[in-house]
């Protein structure tokens, strides 16, 4: 197991390039100088805690777009699992596939989980607020999925346009 990386607001948000749904791939200094990016990371496509989330972040779609933001989801599900998943729900954003986890590692969440007494590796649901100059503006450790995306949008209001 490799040591986890504590990224803290402010810092640089780690570059990656991966395949997703439905864009092929996507890069995140694409997004530097036009976008904000609220990146995502849930443990896994179709199970409840996930699929609530993100149709809270489909549904509120508008009023992040309208602040100036993409929204990118991300778990070590392939782009197969990620396209029936957006199908089922009418997923408006990308869905993005890091099976060996190592963009989760970058970013730290990437931890040991325990349930039913048994330990494995898997995601820890974290948001991360990303602004314009590809800084990370706000971070959402161990998120609790009930009103989230409400605090999200409340970061955006809070970033220079």
């Amino acid at each position: 197991m490799t040591d986890h990386v504590t990224l803290k607001v402010g810092d640089t948000a780690p570059a990656f390039e991966l395949q997703a749904w439905p864009t092929g791939q996507v890069k995140l200094p694409q997004f530097k100088g036009k976008q904000n990016v609220v990146l995502y990371f849930y443990p896994r496509d179709d199970t409840p805690g996930c699929t609530t989330e993100a149709c809270d972040f489909r549904d509120n779609l508008a009023r992040i777009q309208g602040a100036g933001t993409a929204i990118l989801g991300m778990s070590t599900d392939d782009v197969a699992s990620h396209e029936k998943f957006a199908a089922k729900f009418s997923l408006p954003f990308p869905l993005l596939a890091d099976p060996d986890h190592a963009v989760c590692e970058k970013y730290g969440v990437w931890v040991e989980k325990t349930n039913y007494g048994k330990k494995y590796m898997g995601i820890q649901r974290t948001t991360f607020l990303i602004d314009k100059q590809g800084k990370i503006a706000a971070i959402w450790p161990n998120v609790k999925v009930a009103g989230h995306v409400d605090a999200v949008i409340e970061a955006l209001a809070a970033l220079p346009s």
